[in-house]
């Protein structure tokens, strides 16, 4: 399969565009997406947050890829953002049904939280009740305010099996780990110390690859520094650590 020769081992980007200078490393002809795919066996879906996709679209991008490829699927900001989670089934079921397109091809979903959004339980408990029911599969949550941090946000996301994201840079200590549900590692890139921009250097990579080849679950690792390209290059260069003999 493309990527990893260990299938629980998931490393991508977030978006496939194939910056200039790297296209080398990627086979020639087809779309970015089928080239993407020749080589990782993630990637993750950021512009559903921004804007909804046509269904026959995400039907294409699974018809695009190899059978272990799989897509991650980021909540659209209209729900996290707009609506913070609340009254959102309206929403949620057309999101549902625009990537339920995507078929087996499609991996976690990613809630991201705004950095103002404070845990509050019941909110939260009704929301992953209602993600769960209508769109399935896993879900990875990336919240950014302290109090999602505390026990109590630990065990309701344990109790309703929503991963919580390590990222960097982590906008508190315990942001840098994976919590919440353990059936599932997935962590976020987005380059430090400039967000979006700054690349990660060699042992940093190495440490990302040592947590993924240690993990005893599915491991996802998405590098989000994509504005200067710094995204592909050091994806490739884990996924050269992490195949290696």
């Amino acid at each position: 399969m493309a990527g990893s020769s260990n299938p629980g081992i998931r490393i991508g980007t977030a978006g496939w565009s194939l910056t200039k200078g790297i296209g080398e490393r990627f086979p020639q002809g087809g779309s970015h997406l089928e080239r993407y795919a020749a080589l990782f066996n993630a990637v993750e879906i950021n512009s559903s947050f921004h804007r909804p996709h046509r269904p026959d679209t995400y039907a294409r991008w699974a018809a695009s890829v190899p059978t272990g490829f799989r897509f991650a699927v980021k909540l659209p900001k209209a729900i996290s953002h707009e609506r913070r989670l609340a009254n959102c089934d309206d929403l949620l079921a057309r999101f549902a049904g625009e990537v339920a397109h995507l078929g087996d091809k499609r991996g976690p979903l990613l809630v991201q939280l705004p950095p103002s959004f404070a845990f509050h339980p019941i909110l939260a408990a009704a929301f992953f009740d209602r993600a769960a029911t209508m769109l399935g599969k896993a879900i990875v949550c990336e919240p950014r305010h302290p109090t999602w941090f505390a026990p109590d946000a630990t065990a309701l996301l344990v109790a309703h099996r929503v991963s919580r994201v390590a990222a960097d840079p982590a906008p508190v200590p315990e942001a840098a780990q994976p919590g919440g549900w353990p059936g599932l590692r997935y962590t976020r890139l987005h380059g430090s110390p400039h967000m979006y921009r700054s690349p990660y250097d060699a042992a940093a990579i190495a440490r990302y690859a040592d947590a993924a080849r240690g993990s005893t679950v599915e491991s996802w690792t998405i590098y989000d520094n994509t504005t200067t390209g710094a995204a592909l290059h050091n994806a490739l260069d884990m996924l050269d650590r992490v195949t290696a003999t």
